[in-house]
């Protein structure tokens, strides 16, 4: 399968020890997974994956956009992105055929193939959705499949147990190497009463959902356990963690959030980086992005931000490039989306095509 070669030929399980920084002083610390190699997402050897959560409504504002004057082609196209709406599609149709344009336009605006491509479905959501299925079979790249979870204690007495199979079954019948992101911010208040209960409940329901999978003999699948980078700093999120053998990549949601008038990303993820240091796994930054509100400063946060996360222990960043968390119109500190600001996307492009960010050497377009 090209897509595991792909993200395969430069992984190492077990031990990693090639220098990591950018500056060659740090050596990449011992990092361990549990997932498979060449079959499941792993570490590459040096550097990190980039990747980007690009939402499907966002394919009509790339698809009225025009070629760049270089005329270059997308670096990464497929049918999907180039089809057009007909009288008969349905709503899955309109928005895989979205969701393939808005990626497409994306990657030509930042120059590059992404190596992780985002996707969220609800508990209960069919996998694979037609959506999934376009992003799966479009061009190499690998899924980070963000998966909500539903009431830890149902899901511990077995009263989910055959939806589990059936989301594995999918999961395995893909074929594709899959990052799967079980219940992310599972540290957050607001999931206390609802649905998480508490650290051992939710501990319980995790260690279910893998007993299940590996039952289903999944190896296509690399664990991520992604809470709140704010729940480090409060003390929430530590006592979630499942331990070292159920886990293969720590991560964290890293958004400034609303209470700051501007703030790096390395503040936001000091805390968090303590904890894991102490940890032999590798780091993702599964959603990060700089606020509308940070105006002239966004290209200065990013290339600050690019800097941060030159971490040898950080092996995949993935910008989150929505407005979908803006609580209103007006709350710009929640609006991280950077189409149409083109110093930000200058700067970002400038992070993605750096070679620590391209471990893969993808081919990189001129313009932008």
């Amino acid at each position: 399968m090209p897509a595991v070669a792909a993200l395969g030929a430069m992984a190492v399980v077990g031990a990693l020890v090639a220098a990591g920084c950018s500056n060659g002083t740090a050596a990449t610390p011992k990092i361990t997974v549990t997932a498979r190699a060449g079959v499941a997402p792993t570490p590459p050897a040096q550097g990190a994956y980039f990747g980007a959560w690009v939402p499907p409504d966002l394919g009509p504002v790339y698809a009225t956009q025009t070629k760049r004057p270089s005329g270059k082609a997308s670096p990464s196209t497929s049918p999907s992105s180039e089809s057009t709406a007909t009288p008969e599609a349905d709503d899955a149709e309109v928005e895989a055929r979205d969701g393939m344009t808005a990626l497409t336009g994306f990657e030509r605006e930042l120059g590059r193939r992404l190596d992780i491509v985002q996707s969220y479905i609800s508990w209960k959501d069919e996998f694979p959705r037609k959506v999934d299925t376009a992003l799966l079979e479009g061009g190499h790249r690998t899924m980070l499949l963000t998966w909500s979870g539903t009431d830890t204690r149902e899901i511990v007495a077995g009263r989910h147990d055959a939806l589990i199979r059936a989301r594995a079954r999918a999961i395995k019948a893909t074929g594709k190497p899959i990052f799967l992101r079980w219940q992310r911010d599972m540290d957050k208040a607001s999931l206390r009463d609802t649905k998480i209960h508490s650290p051992e409940s939710y501990i319980a329901a995790w260690k279910r959902l893998r007993t299940i999978f590996k039952r289903e003999k999944v190896d296509n699948v690399a664990w991520v356990w992604c809470p709140t980078a704010r729940g480090f700093g409060s003390g929430a999120a530590q006592p979630f963690y499942p331990g070292d053998d159920q886990v293969d990549w720590i991560c964290v949601d890293a958004q400034p959030g609303g209470d700051y008038e501007y703030r790096d990303l390395s503040e936001t993820l000091k805390i968090f980086m303590e904890w894991a240091r102490e940890r032999t796994k590798p780091i993702m930054v599964a959603e990060f992005g700089v606020p509308q509100a940070y105006g002239t400063r966004r290209a200065e946060w990013l290339r600050k931000a690019a800097q941060t996360l030159q971490n040898p222990q950080i092996k995949a960043v993935v910008y989150f490039n929505s407005n979908e968390q803006a609580q209103e119109q007006r709350d710009r500190r929640r609006r991280y989306e950077v189409t149409g600001d083109r110093a930000a996307v200058s700067a970002l492009r400038e992070f993605a095509t750096s070679p620590y960010f391209n471990p893969r050497n993808l081919p990189v377009t001129s313009g932008g």
